[in-house]
């Protein structure tokens, strides 16, 4: 049940959004999202569905027409099931104010649909621009990989119904946040399917490099001071099992996280972390060439050895981190990641 709380602070909210909202709905004729022209198709399951999150459950009535999303990975999600959300959440650390993820602008592009509407975020996902919500009039917000607090989402329910995560925030699996997108949106076949042609994409790539067969893996991310270190939860570890790599067993004997996704270790330890190959993740070239030459980091035995795979830039590094339904394919995503992999094992 909302709290009155809640209540009343969504109230006020709409309140104050009034007049933004008569505006929106003055020019919103020739808007394909206003007018559910940026869904392809129909959905194929029966509403009303019901999805259960960590707060409670989600009853969507009827089909959603106008989308919203927060987090991450929703967008793609929503996207690839045939959806294009009218307003999505801003990812200020990736690409800036103001911009859309490339392979998001290049979808809505290619299906010449009006770009959405961008949701202010700080990067941390811990301040919910309730306002701007409102005046985008959703009848669905997608947050299954997000870190919504009870009180957001109860406040975000009296504006539209709210998938939020199945168990904690910042936890739910890729392959999860495209089934449960899909299932809101009535398109649980499509997330099948989506599934079905990532599974298909690794599978033909694992063919293509027998060499990863077996191979040990960890990803680092290195600074001069510190050394933080992905452990098998987080998914641009996890997901190289799918090319026939293995996590490194150093990376459990060292893990100090007690159940994180990552843990930071000292470089003092770092010749424990042994493995055939590490990734590594940077912001600039810069960053990504001093690693090379930094001697606490030649410690680790794979960049002595000259085994490292470098993903670096923020859009780059977003889009292996965790992966989504669109960035899977995305040139400069996983597919230059892979033929990075293929040139540090042949050595």
């Amino acid at each position: 049940m909302r709290t009155t709380r809640a209540f009343r602070r969504a109230t006020a909210l709409l309140a104050a959004t009034a007049a933004a909202l008569a505006l929106t709905a003055c020019g919103s004729d020739n808007d394909k999202a206003a007018d559910g022209g940026a869904a392809t198709g129909k959905a194929t399951d029966s509403f009303p569905i019901t999805v259960e999150n960590a707060y409670g459950e989600t009853v969507i009535k009827e089909e959603p027409k106008r989308v919203a999303t927060w987090g991450w990975g929703s967008t793609e999600a929503a996207i690839a099931s045939g959806v294009y959300p009218v307003a999505v959440a801003e990812q200020l650390w990736t690409v800036g104010k103001g911009n859309l993820l490339p392979w998001v602008e290049e979808a809505y592009d290619k299906a010449d649909v009006e770009h959405p509407a961008l949701l202010t975020d700080d990067g941390s996902g811990t301040t919910v621009p309730y306002d701007e919500f409102i005046a985008a009039k959703p009848d669905l917000i997608l947050a299954p990989y997000s870190g919504l607090t009870e009180e957001q989402y109860k406040t975000l329910s009296d504006i539209a119904p709210v998938v939020a995560f199945p168990e904690a925030p910042w936890t739910t699996p890729w392959d999860e946040t495209i089934s449960i997108t899909a299932k809101a949106l009535g398109r649980s076949a499509q997330g099948e399917k989506i599934l079905g042609d990532i599974d298909t994409y690794f599978a033909d790539e694992a063919k293509k490099h027998p060499e990863f067969a077996g191979k040990t893996i960890a990803g680092v991310w290195a600074s001069p001071n510190s050394l933080s270190v992905y452990t098998a939860l987080d998914p641009r570890v996890a997901i190289m099992s799918k090319l026939g790599f293995e996590v490194a067993p150093s990376v459990a004997k060292l893990d100090s996280s007690k159940g994180g996704f990552f843990f930071e270790m000292s470089y003092e330890k770092a010749d424990e972390l042994d493995a055939d190959v590490i990734i590594s993740y940077h912001d600039t070239d810069a960053e990504a060439a001093a690693m090379l030459k930094d001697q606490k980091a030649l410690a680790i035995p794979a960049v002595k050895n000259g085994a490292v795979a470098q993903v670096v830039g923020r859009v780059n590094v977003s889009s292996v981190s965790p992966p989504t339904a669109l960035s899977f394919t995305w040139k400069d995503g996983l597919p230059a990641l892979v033929d990075t992999l293929a040139g540090v094992v042949a050595k």
